[in-house]
């Protein structure tokens, strides 16, 4: 297990501000970044997890709660440690801290919101949960102290259904943001070329069909293969603008279109704020314009694209609208801890597990 070194502050007795003297330029870079974690929760079930990474979780404890003691110069500084897990997806996020699974009513790991009451008010949230909360509510959950039924226990509870393991920072995971939203835009750029507007319940063969459509179009005008699972690469290239004009030349509405480069006029707009190192010095004017954004954006899904949000909305389309500009505030970024440095290490793991298991021979590595 390793870790490294993002940052170094010195802080002066008695002061509340402390001074930067050491800041890591590519803090979500495949050399900063060691997913131990990431590792165990995408190969392993959850007894595994936790007996391996419990050890690992009592002794960062165990060194943010105590301070260390060094000699230098011949006078002694006193050092603390702050630990910043980085890259932790949804679905590990929901691991960590006892919620559950993605798909459920309560939407979001950073409040209390149910899905309908997301895509209510799409804008308008703060960030609520804690560890310590999610520890409360599973002994609340385990011994059901009021005598409630199951669905008010659960509703008591916000869909806290397993003990919290490790805490994670309430926070958002920019390249799954970027995955998630472009997931989602796939999909309305499918319903916008069958006009679902219109109609309701299509066929599951009319939806392939829109998709291959769709997939052949992108592949002839933008050389986008199609994909069958979405990853960064494709989201990155399928959120543009140059991207939103192929697609609305098989849009039949001309006033469906506008609205199609409208959104995404939006988004490209928002995204460099939580996808910035530092977003209030590389991109001020559209960190100052986020939340108005975010309010259009919103407005525009909830009247012309109504059809796909009447009571449900993605997980990560509503933290992108509700809770960026919170997190900015108070992380000053969200970028920074990207997780591509992360899913890097992943094909190495592969690669490692394959080698060395006993039944491998090396003919059979994939690249």
């Amino acid at each position: 297990f390793s870790f490294t070194v993002m940052s170094i502050s010195i802080r002066v007795e008695g002061e509340d501000d402390g001074i930067t003297i050491f800041q890591e330029p590519k803090p979500n870079s495949e050399l900063s970044c060691r997913p131990l974690c990431l590792m165990f929760v995408d190969e392993s079930d959850h007894e595994t997890l936790t007996a391996i990474l419990g050890p690992v979780v009592a002794e960062r404890k165990a060194m943010m709660e105590s301070r260390l003691i060094i000699s230098v110069g011949g006078l002694l500084r006193s050092f603390r440690f702050f630990f910043r897990g980085t890259g932790y997806d949804e679905k590990m996020v929901r691991e960590m801290e006892g919620l559950e699974a993605s798909g459920s009513t309560y939407v979001c790991t950073l409040c209390d919101s149910t899905r309908a009451e997301a895509s209510q008010n799409m804008v308008l949230h703060s960030i609520t949960r804690s560890h310590d909360e999610n520890l409360e509510r599973y002994e609340i959950w385990r011994k059901n102290p009021f005598s409630e039924s199951a669905d008010e226990l659960r509703d008591r509870v916000k869909g806290v259904s397993a003990k919290p393991f490790m805490e994670t920072l309430p926070t958002l995971d920019a390249l799954h943001c970027d995955i998630g939203n472009a997931t989602e835009f796939y999909k309305i750029f499918q319903d916008e070329i069958g006009e679902v507007y219109q109609r309701s319940n299509p066929s599951r063969e009319e939806r392939r069909r829109w998709r291959s459509t769709l997939d052949k179009q992108l592949r002839n005008k933008l050389k986008l293969k199609p994909v069958m699972r979405m990853n960064g690469n494709y989201a990155r290239r399928l959120m543009t603008c140059e991207a939103v004009e192929v697609v609305c030349e098989l849009v039949p509405s001309e006033e469906r279109r506008e609205a199609l480069k409208r959104l995404m006029d939006l988004y490209v707009q928002m995204k460099p704020v939580w996808r910035s190192t530092c977003p209030s010095r590389d991109c001020p004017d559209q960190l100052c314009r986020y939340s108005y954004n975010s309010q259009q954006f919103a407005d525009l899904l909830s009247t012309t694209f109504k059809y796909r949000y009447d009571g449900k909305i993605t997980n990560y389309l509503h933290k992108t609208l509700a809770h960026v500009p919170e997190i900015i505030e108070r992380d000053g970024s969200i970028g920074a801890w990207a997780s591509e440095g992360n899913e890097s290490g992943n094909k190495l793991f592969r690669r490692f597990r394959k080698m060395n298991a006993r039944q491998s021979k090396p003919f059979e590595l994939e690249d």
